[in-house]
């Protein structure tokens, strides 16, 4: 079974001096303000979390939006943060029961590839392309990619020390699996190649990293 150990969210400070929340003190995410902020990031986008939506959207006055939450910018960062990482908990509870390092592979790679991951896939590609402008988004984005990046490792060198796999740079190879997700995230947006092809770009690169035979996912 595997221990799942990986970062804490949200807890370095964005670029350009911005600074986040005390997670602490954060608003409670049942509040109608972080349900609506969810709604519109997952219906319209990062950026569609706006003051004037965020009004509408949870019926709540602009003032007291405002007041809870004074920072727009700072929301999207916080909502991304919560999705991404309610995702990553998800994951890592599904993992534990696992009867070997490549089972466990296995099930992480088949939900990320899955039509189940598509809205989160989508919404990821949304905070890498929102966080070239968004301090709070970039700071997300880059601790939920080290959180997936640790399960992944973890997965990775248990299966080498059960010598189910052949990896001198587990790291590295996460690093690869998470860019091809991503970027064959990228190419499903815009049409690129079928969903088959690229499914099998990502497998086939993992196998090949992995020195697993061809067909293993």
């Amino acid at each position: 079974m595997l221990s799942v150990v990986y970062p804490q969210r949200m807890t370095s400070q964005p670029t350009a001096g911005a600074v986040l929340p005390d997670a602490a003190a954060a608003p409670d995410r049942t509040s109608p303000i972080d349900r609506a902020a969810r709604s519109i990031a997952m219906s319209a986008g990062l950026t569609a979390i706006t003051l004037r939506r965020m009004a509408a959207t949870s019926g709540l006055p602009p003032a007291t939006v405002a007041s809870h939450e004074p920072s727009m910018g700072a929301l999207a960062g916080r909502t991304f943060s919560d999705l991404a990482h309610e995702e990553i908990d998800d994951m890592a509870a599904r993992l534990v029961g696992a009867a070997s390092p490549l089972d466990a592979l296995k099930t992480l790679v088949e939900s990320l590839l899955g039509p189940a991951h598509d809205l989160s896939k989508t919404i990821w590609a949304d905070a890498w392309s929102t966080g070239r402008h968004n301090d709070f988004v970039a700071t997300a984005a880059r601790e939920a990619m080290l959180a997936w990046q640790s399960l992944l490792v973890e997965i990775l060198v248990a299966g080498a020390e059960a010598g189910q796999f052949s990896v001198n740079r587990p790291d590295l190879a996460a690093q690869q699996f998470f860019a091809l997700i991503d970027s064959t995230t990228a190419y499903a947006l815009v049409g690129y190649l079928d969903s088959d092809a690229r499914s099998l770009l990502v497998t086939r690169s993992l196998e090949v990293a992995l020195g697993l035979p061809e067909g293993t996912f």
